[in-house]
C-alpha cells in the first residue's frame, strides 16, 4: 500500500511507522540520557558542597511508592523516603533518606542534621532535660 503525494514523491506505510518508531526512540534515548548526566551533574555537586551540620526541626515526612513489572510481566515495587527539615534560618530542605534512618526519625523532632549538598550524611536527636 503505498500513500501518493504530490510531485510523485511517495511513502510507504512501512517508512511511516519506521520514522516514527525512530522518533520515538530518539526522544526515549535523549530522555535516558538527560536523566543521566543530571543525576551526575547532581552527585558531583553534593562532592564538592560543605559538609554542614546544623540544629533542625523534621516538619515532616513522606514516601514514594513507584510500581515496576520486570521483562517477564512479574510486578514489584520500590520506596523512596524523604523528610522535610527545617533550620534555624527557617529554610526548609527535604531530604532523600534510607529506610532505617527514615524509620528512627520522628516528625517533630528536634537535634543535629548533617548534609552535604541535597545528600543526607545523618541526624542526631536531641534529648529535652
Amino acid at each position: 500500500m503505498f500513500l501518493i503525494f504530490s510531485g510523485g514523491f511517495s511513502f510507504s506505510v512501512f517508512n511511516i511507522f519506521f520514522f516514527l518508531f525512530l522518533i520515538v526512540f530518539v526522544l526515549v534515548f535523549g530522555l535516558v540520557l538527560f536523566t543521566l548526566i543530571r543525576g551526575m551533574l547532581q552527585w558531583k555537586k553534593n562532592n564538592r558542597a560543605p559538609r554542614l551540620t546544623v540544629d533542625a526541626l523534621v516538619t515532616a515526612k513522606r514516601t514514594q511508592v513507584s510500581s515496576h513489572r520486570s521483562r517477564h510481566g512479574v510486578p514489584s515495587s520500590s520506596t523512596s523516603y524523604y523528610a522535610t527539615f527545617q533550620v534555624e534560618s527557617g529554610d526548609r530542605m527535604e531530604l532523600s533518606l534510607s529506610a532505617s534512618d527514615f524509620a528512627l526519625i520522628a516528625e517533630g523532632d528536634r537535634g543535629r542534621l548533617s548534609f552535604q549538598g541535597t545528600r543526607f550524611l545523618g541526624f542526631e536527636r536531641k534529648t529535652d532535660p
